[in-house]
């Protein structure tokens, strides 16, 4: 990554202001720009609204959940959208199995309580 570059953009979907803090933290001490979204409601609209290189999506945002935003994300016409890394956050992975996640579209997925330096290696791994 050169000096000049424009930091990467993750958008957070996330209701939990305490993990929404840390996380936000952490990704801004690695040099990501964080986007917020509280609810499912808002996801696609910052998505539409500005350039994002990948979304953090709690599985369990009101309004509409992680599977039905990421499902959103996916059959978006515009491919910058729909072809986003969604990284799952879920405190109740065992109420999804892999497969609902692999057919909603979710890139890869992250449980509850989330390790910090898993979060760093995944979101490196999906949005460089």
């Amino acid at each position: 990554m050169t000096p000049t570059a424009t930091p990467k953009t993750i958008l957070i979907a996330e209701d939990s202001s305490v993990i929404l803090s840390l996380t936000r933290k952490i990704l801004e001490q690695q040099k990501y720009r964080i986007i917020l979204a509280k609810n499912g409601g808002e996801v696609i609209r910052q998505l539409e609204s500005q350039p994002i290189d990948g979304v953090l999506m709690d599985i369990n945002i009101p309004v509409r959940n992680g599977i039905e935003c990421t499902r959103d994300i996916r059959a978006h016409a515009d491919p910058r959208i729909s072809q986003l890394p969604v990284i799952a956050i879920t405190g109740n992975a065992n109420n999804y199995s892999m497969e609902q996640f692999r057919e909603a579209g979710v890139t890869d997925y992250l449980p509850k309580p989330l390790d910090f330096d898993a979060l760093v290696r995944v979101v490196r791994q999906y949005v460089g």
